[in-house]
């Protein structure tokens, strides 16, 4: 059977005739060197509108990058119009490597994981303290999330003037996770907005927590100029509405970071979490996993780390931490 390399010379060699057009098909696909560099700011219905040498791109997934799909936070390179005017769209040929990815699944027992942003370095976990009561669980599974995807996390805490700090925070205190707590008063003065601004200087931020806890309007006084719909908390179910639809990145003033407004969550999945991962964000806890069986989930009996923290090694409410993190992906928000 006669062969032929990928460039034959011979002048009898049969073309397959291609039937959208003149030219020969291959398998070479372009390298896009030219492309240029973007910032996926917001996805809206297969529309992703990019951030382009300072311009505001909108652009679509070019087909030869499949079922890979790009999310806010993401770095891509893109070809074609890249002018921002009006009715122009260019494509996005490349996702490039992600530094970080926050996922989460509807519930504990759906595969399906969601992305909900990339490249974000730190993790915003908002709650009010008063209407809407706040729902630790629902924390404990967004820290589990933020340790596992790599992101430091950071508490806050808003409408102050409610309900205390005190006893939410004491819950937390053996984490060391670090918090802000706000008000309504510091908000409309803004004094509420330099203190959180300072915690994000030089950070990709990413916030989240359920509808009604302040967050938009947390995002609102970090970015002024850029103010999205807020909604308000129903008196009958204690439960805000939906007003942020999609994620939006947005740049803070003096370009000294970014903060990622995504809609308010229900629920916080963490079927795609390892549990033996969650350890990482314990260092102190980590030496005494030496003499643990072989895939230790580190909430079971045969754990070495009780006994280990037993002889003072560690401080035991660490520990509890700990266990009570693992425990929460077998347990509803609302438990």
């Amino acid at each position: 059977m006669r062969r032929y390399g990928k460039n034959p010379d011979e002048d009898d060699i049969r073309v397959r005739p291609n039937p959208k057009g003149n030219r020969p098909r291959t398998n070479i696909r372009p390298k896009h060197e030219d492309a240029g560099e973007g910032l996926v700011l917001t996805v809206d219905r297969g529309r992703l509108t990019c951030l382009v040498d300072g311009r505001t791109v909108t652009a679509m997934k070019a087909r030869e990058l499949g079922r890979k799909s790009a999310v806010v936070g993401d770095r891509v390179a893109v070809v074609g119009d890249l002018t921002g005017a009006k009715d122009t769209l260019a494509r996005i040929v490349r996702v490039e490597s992600r530094t970080s990815t926050l996922r989460r699944t509807a519930d504990d027992d759906d595969p399906f994981e969601r992305v909900v942003v990339a490249n974000a370095d730190q993790l915003a976990i908002v709650t009010a303290l008063a209407d809407p009561e706040p729902r630790p669980r629902l924390i404990d599974r967004c820290l589990v999330a933020a340790y596992d995807a790599g992101l430091d996390p950071l508490l806050v805490l808003t409408k102050s003037d409610l309900a205390s700090a005190d006893t939410l925070l004491e819950s937390y205190g053996a984490l060391g996770v670090p918090y802000l707590v706000t008000n309504r008063d510091e908000l409309a003065d803004g004094s509420a907005a330099e203190r959180v601004r300072a915690a994000l200087t030089g950070r990709m931020t990413a916030f989240v927590g359920h509808s009604g806890v302040g967050k938009t309007t947390l995002v609102n006084s970090l970015v002024p100029e850029r103010r999205r719909a807020i909604g308000h908390v129903n008196a009958v179910t204690g439960r805000g509405r939906h007003t942020t639809t999609s994620a939006l990145a947005l740049p803070l003033p003096g370009d000294s970071g970014w903060v990622i407004d995504t809609p308010g969550v229900r629920s916080f999945g963490l079927h795609h979490v390892d549990p033996s991962r969650v350890i990482h964000a314990f260092p102190d806890l980590e030496p005494g996993t030496a003499g643990c069986p072989r895939a230790c989930s580190h909430d079971e009996p045969d754990c070495a780390l009780d006994a280990w923290v037993a002889d003072g090694h560690a401080d035991p409410a660490r520990l509890y931490s700990l266990h009570r993190l693992l425990a929460t992906r077998e347990r509803r928000e609302g438990d």
